[in-house]
């Protein structure tokens, strides 16, 4: 038997209201905890794709320091290097300014070009030609006192052979009264100039002023030593008193 229509749709009726009444879920609350449950699910998504692509904060923290340590020794080793630098090329300038200023080749006199900067290579070369100048001036001054050593020790050796005369004389006054005459003091001091100038005459070179002077010198050393004199005044008295006797 068919059951009419208006109990079916009844029927039908009652089964929605059973689940959306007041024994079943609310649309509402179902509704409600759907869009929360997808919004908690988003959030998670989101944050867990946000956590693995922010960088991790703690390692850059750590990090940093390091880097900035390394820019700051890399600035220092750069600027010293550089004040290095500056120095050096400050004492070579200093160098050059006192050279210029010592050498008297690099002043300049003149005052039209006294404005005008003298290179390094002309400061170095006038340098190098002022010392070997000195060094010529030196060896020859060297050469000149060596001379005039010689000179006072020949004068040392007269001096102290006319105090030896002098002080016989004095310890003996009465060899004073038999005085010779001057013709025979000078026949000895000709005597002794002809000996000496035969040996003088045979040693000297005149060619030159300079070689004259060296000869006179050397023949001085050689043969103006104190026993040479001696033997030759010895000589020369000998043969006065033969003449006189």
């Amino acid at each position: 038997m068919a059951e009419p229509p208006g109990a079916a749709a009844e029927e039908a009726w009652g089964k929605v209201d059973a689940a959306y009444g007041d024994n079943g879920p609310e649309p509402a609350l179902f509704m409600d905890g759907v869009r929360k449950g997808s919004v908690v699910s988003r959030a998670n998504s989101i944050g867990s794709t946000s956590a693995s692509s922010v960088p991790n904060t703690d390692d850059e923290d750590s990090d940093y320091p390091q880097e900035h340590y390394k820019e700051s020794y890399k600035d220092q080793r750069r600027r010293a290097h550089t004040q290095a630098e500056q120095k050096r090329r400050d004492a070579i300038k200093k160098g050059y300014d006192d050279l210029q200023a010592i050498v008297p080749t690099c002043q300049q006199q003149d005052s039209a070009i006294a404005s005008q900067k003298l290179s390094k290579a002309i400061i170095l070369q006038k340098t190098i030609d002022y010392i070997q100048f000195l060094h010529k001036e030196k060896k020859k001054q060297e050469e000149e006192v060596s001379v005039l050593r010689k000179d006072v020790m020949a004068l040392k050796i007269m001096k102290v052979n006319y105090e030896q005369i002098v002080k016989a004389h004095q310890d003996n006054p009465s060899e004073g009264k038999d005085q010779v005459s001057d013709q025979v003091k000078f026949n000895v001091f000709q005597g002794i100039m002809d000996s000496l100038f035969e040996s003088f005459n045979a040693s000297i070179s005149v060619t030159s002023f300079q070689e004259l002077s060296a000869c006179v010198f050397s023949w001085i050393e050689e043969h103006c030593k104190p026993q040479t004199l001696r033997d030759i005044v010895i000589g020369v008295l000998h043969q006065v008193k033969s003449q006189l006797y």
